[in-house]
């Protein structure tokens, strides 16, 4: 999304990734054409999946780390590039940045969309922990520890990410930095529309169909809870609005094909209310996500029990300008987002007063087609525009060259 717009704010980029034949994420050919063709794009190898884990290794990160070294080597050995620029949630290559430091004085930049080492599941029972947690979390606690070493920016989506990592590190606090959201990319909507992309919502006739296409899990529980007592609340006292939704949950599990775990029904069925939603864990391409919200009547989206969560689908669904209900923890930035766009529907799940009437309000407005096409304030739509975020992480990048 940064791409298209580097050249204009005085920057050329080059992308090195792992080549898809190494991969096995969800394909998505379509996302090579919002590049502009001019961009090179390096691409490296990783080790076999069904040979690493034999040893208990299946992460991309780590299958590829070695070949990452060498080629980004080779290319800064043979020409001369100003910034590495790590934007991935596959921490553990942000190590390398490091090691390239070391040896060619270059410095490095690292975009935190997510946490890298985290507390979060040391307070959580062992059931709710990810595959392989005892030893993902002291191999995050070691290798973070190594690269905030030598780290020469840092980006994060929201601030307190920048503030965890100034305590755990304080010589960071000296590193210029900056909160830097996902942006709102008009063109993949249109890259979208013209071709043949899937839509996971199928509507039956009459019907208004709410969707969310995004993980769930344990984390999304507490705003999952909110929403099903709700509805169990309108199945009682209205059974025939209650009857006028259906509810899709597209892409809720990060597990392979075929075999997550649903996560999202069962908080449904404790509620009584699973008649009326559908969850599909298998997880889905980017642009069929995108065709899936376009060809939903209302969308929905939710936040985890974490604070800080922020999702990056918010602008995507904004961009849609369809009707939009939102349910986040009190404290997440997203809350604070939605308020600049004049979201009206855009709720706390564990502060806001009444939030089963303010849910089941919104509901009745959209059944009555009292809530038509959103208009968005037009400053906060250039503020979290995809180029004005281009636009200040080339100005975080001149920071740090000139530094």
């Amino acid at each position: 999304m940064s791409l298209p717009y580097y050249a204009e704010f005085g920057w050329d980029g080059e992308v090195v990734t792992v080549h898809p034949k190494y991969s096995d994420f969800v394909k998505d050919d379509l996302l090579s054409e919002a590049i502009p063709g001019n961009i090179r794009i390096h691409y490296v190898k990783a080790l076999a999946k069904k040979v690493t884990s034999k040893l208990g290794l299946g992460s991309i990160a780590l299958r590829s780390l070695y070949f990452y070294y060498v080629k980004v080597a080779g290319l800064l050995k043979a020409q001369n590039y100003d910034l590495v620029y790590f934007s991935t949630t596959q921490f553990p290559v942000c190590i390398l940045g490091y090691y390239w430091n070391k040896k060619f004085g270059i410095p490095y930049v690292i975009d935190f969309q997510d946490p890298w080492h985290t507390d979060y599941y040391e307070f959580k029972p062992k059931s709710e922990r990810p595959p392989k947690y005892w030893f993902s979390y002291r191999l995050n606690r070691l290798f973070e520890a190594i690269t905030m070493k030598k780290v020469g920016g840092l980006i994060a989506v929201t601030d307190t990410y920048i503030s965890i990592l100034a305590e755990r590190y304080p010589w960071v606090r000296s590193v210029p930095s900056s909160t830097i959201t996902f942006g709102a990319f008009k063109p993949d909507f249109q890259i979208a529309a013209k071709n043949e992309v899937k839509s996971f919502i199928k509507k039956s006739r009459g019907k208004i169909a709410i969707a969310y296409v995004g993980v769930a899990g344990e984390i999304m529980a507490p705003s999952l809870t909110a929403l099903f007592k709700s509805l169990s609340m309108l199945k009682r006292t209205n059974h025939r609005l209650y009857k006028r939704f259906e509810w899709f949950f597209i892409g809720t599990s990060y597990a392979p094909p075929g075999t997550g775990k649903k996560t999202v029904v069962p908080i449904a069925k404790a509620f009584g209310v699973e008649d009326s939603v559908y969850e599909q864990t298998d997880r889905i391409s980017y642009f069929e996500a995108l065709k899936s919200i376009v060809t939903s009547d209302a969308l929905l989206i939710i936040g985890s029990d974490e604070p800080t969560y922020t999702a990056s689908k918010l602008y995507p669904y904004l961009l849609t300008n369809k009707p939009l209900l939102a349910l986040f923890n009190a404290a997440s930035p997203a809350l604070e987002i939605l308020q600049e766009y004049g979201a009206k529907y855009a709720y706390s799940y564990d502060k806001s007063a009444d939030i089963g009437l303010k849910i089941n309000d919104f509901l009745s407005a959209l059944a009555a087609g009292e809530i038509g096409e959103q208009q968005y304030d037009p400053d906060a739509i250039e503020k979290y525009s995809a180029e004005n975020m281009a636009k200040r992480q080339c100005e975080l990048f001149d920071r740090v060259v000139d530094k």
